[in-house]
């Protein structure tokens, strides 16, 4: 993400914490930008040390309260298979995450299938389930790598 459209996407961050009732602090703003910026997935431990980059005294409850905050929002997703960190890139409705990680260059793509939110509403609702974080992750090669 470039700065353009991370100026734009921060700004609708703003107003989406805003219109919930939450506020985007400067520690979570610097934590959101550092994941938006990146071009792959971070890790917690990544994350501290970009932070010291900008800030020498961050220590590791900042930064887990900070990822705590997001998920909790929808701004952020968390990938459990490679214990790291991406940007939602529909922060603006609720949904389950679903990526595509590619095993050989780590590139991760967020997909929104309507279809697969569905059935997992049903499967919710008729197993009398309580979703938490419905995140599906989904490793392969990707098209590139294909090649």
């Amino acid at each position: 993400m470039n700065q353009k459209e991370l100026t734009q996407h921060l700004k609708q961050v703003k107003t989406l914490c805003t219109s919930q009732g939450a506020r985007l602090t400067p520690q979570r703003e610097q934590v959101l930008s550092l994941i938006m910026r990146s071009k792959k997935p971070l890790t917690a431990y990544e994350l501290l040390e970009g932070m010291r980059q900008e800030d020498k005294t961050p220590a590791p409850p900042t930064v887990y309260r900070a990822l705590e905050f997001l998920q909790e929002q929808g701004l952020i997703h968390k990938l459990e298979s490679l214990h790291a960190f991406v940007g939602c890139n529909h922060p603006e409705h609720p949904h389950a995450g679903q990526f595509l990680i590619c095993t050989d260059c780590g590139e991760v793509n967020e997909v929104c299938n309507h279809e697969l939110d569905k059935s997992l509403n049903a499967v919710e609702k008729n197993q009398g389930f309580n979703l938490q974080r419905p995140v599906i992750e989904l490793l392969g090669r990707c098209a590139s790598c294909q090649k």
